[in-house]
């Protein structure tokens, strides 16, 4: 294998590119030696130590294999679902550990979107909200990985009721150069039903697709209604597995 020095020598997968953090602090990426698979290892992305992967098995296994050799066990094999059930197959110091969707868009909104996303109520909330954003995620979304505060999550997309309160709330979080990750989209049990989610992800959509190029997401494969709203944003789904390496 081979290390990389540069994220432009990765293939344009939001996945990589989001893992590899421009490929600055501790994030490392390499390629087999044929040049047709690929691992980026991340320490603490998002609270995990993750290892992006692609590539057809037969050049990806041996390069798994070594690059764990260097990052340790606690990194934990990321990718399309085939791709890791093969690598799974292929190495057996490795075992599925959970299944998510990985969504994306790269297409600029259109003028009717952008248009939305200024005239929407969603607002850019400060530091000062923070602990109301705490106290909303604690009571509607307790595990997510985006908080106020947390290292990595840049800004968070909020809207308020008639009495000030905060409603619902979505983060721009852990980006890359090239990707901006949606993280920590929830809404007050007594708000839903009303479209805010889909007004702070539009917010939080817009502005990463204008600072980075890309807007990705992770959403549990089961919640389809998620799903369902953030295909109707242009997010294309796609079927991810994790895999860890036992102690």
């Amino acid at each position: 294998m081979h290390e990389l020095h540069s994220s432009d020598k990765l293939p344009r997968d939001p996945s990589l590119l989001w893992a590899a953090q421009g490929l600055t602090g501790s994030s490392r990426a390499w390629a087999s030696e044929d040049g047709r698979a690929f691992a980026v290892a991340a320490p603490d992305l998002s609270c995990h130590d993750r290892l992006a992967v692609s590539g057809p098995v037969e050049s990806l296994a041996p390069l798994v294999a070594e690059v764990l050799t260097e990052t340790g066990p606690s990194y934990s094999p990321l990718g399309d679902e085939a791709t890791v059930r093969a690598l799974v197959e292929a190495l057996p110091v490795l075992r599925p550990l959970a299944t998510y969707g990985w969504m994306s868009r790269t297409r600029p909104l259109t003028p009717d979107e952008a248009g939305a996303a200024d005239e929407g109520k969603a607002r850019w909330l400060t530091d000062e909200d923070g602990p109301e954003i705490a106290g909303l995620l604690a009571e509607a979304f307790p595990h997510s990985y985006a908080v106020p505060g947390a290292p990595g999550v840049e800004r968070w997309a909020g809207t308020r009721d008639d009495a000030g309160l905060i409603t619902a709330v979505a983060a721009l979080a852990w980006p890359s150069p090239e990707v901006g990750l949606v993280a920590g989209v929830a809404v007050h049990p007594s708000a839903r039903g009303r479209g805010l989610a889909r007004t702070v992800v539009t917010k939080v959509l817009a502005q990463a697709l204008a600072v980075h190029g890309t807007a990705a997401l992770m959403v549990e494969e089961a919640n389809h209604t998620a799903i369902r709203l953030y295909e109707s944003l242009g997010f294309a789904y796609r079927g991810f597995l994790v895999a860890e390496r036992p102690a």
